[in-house]
């Protein structure tokens, strides 16, 4: 890191603290604030001071295009064979797989939450003494199963809007499982 900023002076109208002192003393940032006051021309108003900083995303300084200026593709929410990734999912579909993805998550993660609190109340309780490495596995695989139900909630969902599935999606999984790795096959060759 020395080495990086040994590259270039620093520029004079940067405050930074001499390293002999203490950090827990830092000393004032006056210099600073009066240098970042001094660069604002006095004739710019705060909007005009947003206004010229609400493009600066990423690192190439070229504005990105509002949501104005972005056409929207008009989807019938049927799917075809050469549809790209602006491809609408019907509100039916996302409703069910928002249901399912909160379920796969909740379910695990509240039995792991519960499981840590009949742990700590037995051991208050002198009812039940449960090793450490019990508790600890018991949460890595209940949180573990948990990180994985947006996946899961994701594809075991019938994505065909007619028809609802099955109650856990072992099937839909399987079947949208493969449709989405042809699809991805397709877009690369």
């Amino acid at each position: 890191m020395k080495s990086l900023l040994s590259i270039s002076p620093p520029p004079s109208s940067l405050y930074l603290p001499n390293s002999s002192s203490s950090p827990w003393k830092p000393k004032s940032p006056t210099r600073l604030f009066r240098t970042i006051m001094a660069s604002k021309s006095p004739n710019q108003t705060r909007g005009a001071q947003r206004k010229s900083l609400a493009n600066a995303k990423g690192f190439t300084g070229t504005p990105v295009p509002s949501a104005k200026e972005t056409p929207v593709p008009q989807n019938s929410g049927k799917r075809t064979s050469n549809a790209g990734p602006e491809e609408e999912v019907p509100q039916v579909v996302f409703n069910r797989m928002m249901v399912r993805i909160l379920v796969s998550v909740g379910v695990p993660m509240a039995t792991g939450l519960a499981l840590l609190k009949i742990f700590e109340i037995g051991k208050e309780q002198g009812l039940l003494v449960v090793p450490v490495w019990v508790a600890l596995l018991t949460t890595f695989l209940t949180f573990g199963v948990s990180s994985f139900g947006i996946a899961y909630g994701a594809l075991s969902t019938s994505w065909d809007a007619e028809s609802d599935g099955s109650l856990l999606g072992f099937e839909e999984a399987q079947k949208n499982w493969v449709d989405m790795w042809r699809e991805e096959d397709e877009s690369t060759g």
